[in-house]
């Protein structure tokens, strides 16, 4: 017998990688990825088609840094921008080393699930992990039942779960452990991003959402998808002294008709200022400085199925 070679915990290799989190909207992937992070990253909303923006947060830990990557909703497409969108999934999926796939443990498995499902399931070599959201909701039998029924979905359509792991982001139950079984499925490789990052979106790109949470809030039923933010500018504010600077932020928010410009703005513009205020705080605590916010309301003709309107806006 050759002489074997025992690897100690501190020796093993470091694992580096990419992993993305997959389910309906309110399935608890931000929550998720914010507990995970240990920060408020991602922006929770109900948002199918304006989360595509790359990294998510980076879970940094001495042998391993796990990286979660954004993909937006997928859903059956009903516009350009829809088929499009579902593209970006699905090469993000074949791209990633692990899909998470979040499905909340107080609601039963629904067509949602299983459209996503199937689409998983042609996703051959990628590793996937079935997580239950939400357990903190349910009792243990209605846990074990949800457990039995992710499993049998998944002999249904041929989708081999690497693991099934129920979790509460909330109460913070077993969100380590999660990260625990993500790692080993990650490649060996060095640090991919710097100790200190935790999501390397731009920081136009994470206030254009902030402004979008806080536009959307209360609104959400009348006008779900038809609103893009575009940070047009932040420049820091001239003459100010360097113990007190501000930063000028000016924005954008777009709209498809002229009849939701009253939504958004409310009667005497009293909405638009609340979104201002509501977001500015936000952003003032993302970016950790005093911000002047300067919002306008646009109208932009059906920008979801006009190709000329989503390049401009960024998609």
């Amino acid at each position: 017998m050759g002489a074997m070679s025992v690897r100690t915990e501190s020796s093993a290799a470091h694992r580096a990688g990419f992993a993305c989190f997959v389910g309906r909207p309110n399935a608890g992937k931000s929550t998720l990825t914010n507990a995970l992070v240990g920060t408020k990253v991602a922006i929770t909303s109900n948002r199918p088609q304006t989360t595509r923006h790359t990294v998510r947060g980076i879970v940094h830990r001495p042998e391993a840094q796990l990286v979660l990557v954004d993909t937006p909703g997928l859903h059956k497409p009903r516009t350009l921008l829809g088929e499009r969108l579902n593209d970006v999934v699905r090469t993000t999926w074949s791209e990633v080393d692990v899909i998470g796939f979040c499905l909340p443990a107080d609601q039963k498995i629904g067509p949602g699930d299983r459209y996503i499902a199937a689409e998983l399931a042609d996703i051959k070599k990628t590793p996937k992990v079935a997580i239950v959201t939400k357990t903190d909701l349910v009792d243990s039998k209605a846990l074990a039942a949800q457990l039995i029924a992710i499993d049998q979905l998944g002999t249904e359509l041929g989708i081999e779960w690497a693991e099934i792991i129920p979790v509460s982001a909330v109460g913070d139950t077993q969100v380590s452990l999660l990260a625990d079984l993500l790692v080993p499925m990650l490649p060996e490789s060095p640090p991919l991003y710097p100790e200190g990052d935790l999501t390397d979106e731009p920081e136009q790109v994470m206030v254009a959402e902030l402004i979008r949470e806080a536009a959307l809030e209360g609104v959400r039923d009348e006008l779900p998808h038809s609103i893009a933010v575009v940070v047009e500018e932040m420049l820091p504010r001239e003459d100010r002294p360097a113990d007190k600077p501000l930063l000028d932020i000016h924005a954008n928010v777009y709209i498809e008709r002229p009849s939701q410009k009253g939504i958004i703005i409310g009667p005497k513009g009293k909405r638009l200022k609340e979104v201002g205020t509501k977001s500015r705080k936000h952003i003032e605590a993302l970016l950790g400085t005093p911000v002047f916010l300067d919002l306008h309301v646009k109208v932009a003709k059906d920008w979801q199925r006009d190709p000329k309107q989503l390049r401009k806006l960024g998609f």
